[in-house]
């Protein structure tokens, strides 16, 4: 057995040291997974800084949660989740950079900063501002308001409380620990830009030159020479010219990477058979409308919106359904009328008289059993019927966020009432008298109502209404989708792809540059996909038809933009109208004082132009009335004496000459305490965002959201 062990040793070797290979290379690979993966979960990386994918949604989770909150709205637009992520993302970005910035210097926001502008003597703004925290009748904060809602989210009691009630109490705490996070992060940029605004500070010079420059105003005779008056084609712009001239401008041309698309849109619209089904379709619904007895059931079938049982004030129908109510006799039906691509029927189904509108306070009773929240309703009926004041009840016993304003609900009308609490709930107010306590059931638990207003009675009717837009059937869908993937097959070229679009009827745009902050190609709404995938393919290829809402949309990728700075020939059309028009001016103006004119009106003939005059002219005025903003003629204006026949002075749209003809100082006296506070103010806002703009402009941010939004 040695022996042989002996006589294979050399295979023995080879397979020891492949299982070693095997150990290391594994560990390495499952190291280097866990290093890839990470990779692939990072957002963002801000000076070394990770931002994870995991770390970005729960903070753009936390930011949606407190929209829903503030609105009041289940439903996100898509629009809005863009809106939030970008701010999130912003937000991240300027905590890592004014982080380290603000650590280095030392700046801190202590615990007792914080308690102080939360629920101190020095409330932030943030704060103050918030509708939760407003006094209902005098519009302004109210800090008790504010003490109230932090007890009540303080409560140690957690787990006992009833479900509901817990996770409605959870919602707001991190409601609240969202803004208490923002305030302390503001007050820390505060601290910095104030550090920096106190180092920039306006002198008693800067202060008389602010002074002197509003209170000289002249008044002036001009006349002006455009440049349009000379071709381009006469003036003659070198290379160097433009080099010169981007070399200046280059720090404005910095660009981010981006990708060079064409792309074909096409509209998802109905077809002709579309129409005239949807046509015949109306007319069927109508027949039936007129001639059902169950017109709720009918409505809720054929209608795009559900039938609601309510009285809706005339005045705020449209004139012609306010007209045929007026006159129509119950029972009639209005339309169809065909707008907005929708077919419209009204059916009149009752009248009355009454208020339109009815202010109530309510006790919201929830989280018991069933027994229990009877039996306090009964108890707090009885203390009302003794004169319990109402306002205190709401505030003892109401588990509703207006328990803190007394249980005031606000103004219903009918619709309100019904859409947001229910048919029975609207049957409840609006039949009960003034300053009636009531008993109700919804969706949420038991109410006691008391109607505490009402408006004056006015007419009202009940109507049946059916609307029904003309949409793509999938017939029609279908054959606009196989017409343009024909299209594609037949033109897979890239180059034949746009060129032949607009001859095969289609809309097409071409070498459109995209960025990853792009959120959409133009105007076409859930387009964002397309712009991923230009970023996620490489040149030449041609994308799968997207559906955007209601376009089809097919791309190809013709290049990509390296990050860094447009260059000379990308911006020429920029640069060249700037350089011909001072280029232009300067001819005007040596033609005009070659020929030695002394009047006004002789240099309006020579530059085929009138005389025209302006009123109030100073250094400080931003748009000079008929001139526009023409920095040079402010100044030449400032330091012009009456009555003498200015030069040519060569502006940003054509050479102006003028003549101050009368000009007046202000009796405004110089207050250099007060001139120098505003002049230091104005200077902090702007200073203050620049400076914080500039950490992240030098900041070094490897931005990956493309990858997951």
């Amino acid at each position: 057995m040695l022996e042989k062990i002996r006589n294979k040793a050399g295979l023995l070797v080879v397979v020891v040291g492949v299982a070693l290979f095997a150990f290391i290379i594994g560990d390495f690979l499952n190291s280097g997974s866990t290093f890839f993966r990470q990779s692939q979960e990072k957002v963002a990386d801000v000076n070394g800084n990770v931002i994870s994918i995991h770390d970005y949604q729960v903070r753009v989770d936390e930011m949606t949660d407190v929209y829903r909150m503030q609105t009041g709205s289940s439903s996100m637009p898509e629009t809005m989740m863009t809106q939030i992520r970008q701010s999130v993302f912003n937000t991240m970005v300027q905590e890592i950079v004014l982080g380290k910035t603000t650590s280095d210097l030392g700046l801190v926001v202590t615990s007792d900063e914080l308690f102080d502008l939360v629920q101190g003597d020095n409330i932030s703004p943030m704060i103050q501002q918030m509708q939760l925290f407003v006094d209902p009748e005098t519009g302004q904060f109210d800090r008790t308001l504010l003490l109230n809602f932090l007890k009540t989210i303080d409560d140690d009691n957690l787990l006992s409380l009833p479900v509901e009630q817990r996770a409605q109490l959870l919602s707001a705490r991190s409601y609240w620990l969202f803004w208490e996070k923002n305030i302390k992060a503001q007050s820390l940029s505060d601290k910095y830009t104030t550090l920096l605004t106190k180092a920039v500070s306006a002198n008693i010079l800067d202060a008389k030159d602010a002074h002197d420059a509003t209170i000289k105003n002249s008044d002036i005779a001009y006349t002006m020479q455009s440049y349009y008056s000379i071709p381009d084609s006469t003036i003659t712009v070198s290379q160097g010219e433009l080099k010169d001239l981007y070399d200046q401008r280059k720090s404005s041309f910095k660009q981010k990477e981006g990708r060079v698309i064409d792309y074909i849109t096409v509209d998802i619209v109905p077809s002709q058979e579309d129409y005239s089904r949807a046509q015949a379709e109306i007319e069927r619904i109508r027949t039936e409308l007129l001639t059902s007895s169950n017109f709720a059931e009918l409505v809720n079938e054929t209608s795009e919106s559900p039938y609601l049982d309510v009285f809706v004030n005339e005045a705020i129908l449209t004139a012609e359904v306010r007209q045929f109510v007026e006159e129509a006799e119950i029972g009639a039906v209005f339309g169809p009328v065909f707008e907005d691509n929708t077919h419209r029927l009204a059916k009149l189904v009752a009248r009355t008289t009454a208020p339109d509108s009815i202010k109530i306070s309510h006790i919201m009773l929830a989280g018991l059993t069933e027994d229990a929240v009877a039996h306090l309703a009964d108890s707090l009926h009885t203390e009302l019927r003794r004169g319990a004041d109402f306002a205190e009840l709401a505030e003892m016993y109401s588990v509703d966020g207006s328990a803190s304003i007394g249980g005031e609900l606000g103004w219903f009308t009918e619709a309100t009432a019904i859409q947001g609490l229910g048919a029975e709930f609207k049957e409840a107010i609006f039949s009960a008298a003034l300053n009636e306590v009531v008993s109700v059931e919804s969706l949420y638990g038991t109410h006691l109502v008391k109607i505490t207003e009402r408006t004056s009675p006015v007419r009202k009717s009940k109507i049946a209404a059916i609307e029904r837009t003309v949409v793509p059937s999938s017939r029609t869908y279908s054959n606009i989708y196989n017409d343009l993937n024909q299209y594609i097959s037949k033109n897979s070229d890239i180059n034949k792809l746009a060129e032949n679009a607009r001859e095969a009827g289609y809309n097409v745009l071409t070498n459109v540059t995209v960025t990853a902050d792009d959120q959409t190609l133009g105007f076409i709404e859930n387009s964002r996909q397309v712009i991923r995938w230009a970023f996620e393919n490489k040149k030449g290829e041609i994308s799968d038809i997207f559906e955007c809402n209601d376009k089809f949309v097919v791309a190809s990728v013709l290049g990509r933009v390296k990050e860094g700075y447009r260059s000379l020939e990308s911006v020429t059309p920029l640069l060249r109208p700037e350089i011909l028009a001072k280029k232009k001016g300067e001819k005007i103006s040596q033609d005009l004082l070659a020929k030695n004119l002394t009047s006004l009106e002789s240099y309006a003939e020579a530059m085929n132009g009138t005389v025209d005059t302006v009123r109030f002219v100073n250094f400080a005025t931003p748009r000079i009335a008929g001139i526009g903003v023409e920095p040079r003629m402010n100044a030449m204006i400032s330091l012009a004496n009456e009555n003498q026949l200015s030069n040519p002075v060569v502006g940003a749209n054509g050479v102006y000459v003028f003549n101050v003809y009368s000009s007046t100082s202000d009796a405004i006296a110089f207050d250099e305490e007060a001139t120098v506070q505003g002049l230091n103010l104005e200077s902090s806002y702007r200073l203050g965002f620049q400076a914080v703009q500039e950490l992240i402009n030098n900041a070094k941010v490897e931005d990956n959201r493309i990858r997951f939004y």
